[in-house]
């Protein structure tokens, strides 16, 4: 369905999976990719090269990891080589943390679907895992997931400012000017949204007609 509305990309997180101590669903992977002719980006419960071998065989474009890049850093780096870097995208889920000691960007990241604590800095972290390899950032704020009350600027625009590669926002986002807005104020290379177009609310080309509008480019 999103495909056919024009999505440029279709993010797939099976967002329980490492917390439920378990694998990704390959075989809804598999179907997915057999139908999607965009860009398929997949992610939860990654914890080898070997699981990125088998979602890349599945037929996903994109292998995105969080809890076990914290755990074993060197996964990054191992399947960038392996993979080539545009297979590997580190997903940072981050909240906001009032110990500026611990995390001097005032962000610290959170692994397990985001209800983990790790003590890193979002900021430093997205700088460590762009030297690693990664060759794409999705950047989650807690904070905003699921509130439409926008997307995380500040932290968007510190990561965005902080790496060579591209940076997707997500979380918050509740209307077109959302959209725009991030854009405009922090450098993302992307917009990621969830239940604003599962329900409905707004539809890809709604989105992509508004952007155009304001003149920031788009694919249409």
């Amino acid at each position: 369905f999103y495909s056919q509305q024009g999505a440029d990309e279709v993010v797939f997180l099976d967002i329980t999976a490492t917390y439920e101590k378990r694998h990704t669903i390959v075989d809804v992977v598999r179907r997915t990719a057999q139908q999607v002719f965009v860009p398929l980006t997949v992610g939860g419960g990654i914890r080898t090269s070997d699981d990125f071998k088998e979602l890349l065989r599945a037929g996903a474009d994109k292998i995105s990891v969080n809890s076990a890049a914290v755990k074993n850093k060197q996964l990054i780096a191992d399947a960038a080589k392996k993979f080539g870097s545009q297979c590997v995208v580190v997903a940072i889920d981050a909240r906001s943390c009032d110990d500026l000691e611990k995390c001097p960007s005032g962000y610290e990241v959170y692994v397990a679907g985001g209800r983990k604590p790790v003590g890193l800095d979002a900021v430093a972290w997205a700088k460590e895992v762009y030297e690693l390899g990664a060759g794409e950032i999705l950047l989650t704020s807690m904070d905003k997931d699921g509130t439409k009350s926008g997307f995380e600027l500040n932290l968007t625009k510190m990561v965005a400012d902080s790496v060579g590669i591209p940076v997707i926002a997500s979380g918050g986002c509740g209307t077109l000017e959302h959209f725009s807005d991030v854009f405009e104020q922090t450098g993302a290379d992307a917009a990621l949204a969830a239940s604003l177009f599962h329900y409905g609310e707004l539809t890809v080309p709604q989105v992509k007609e508004y952007l155009h509008g304001k003149n920031i480019p788009v694919r249409l």
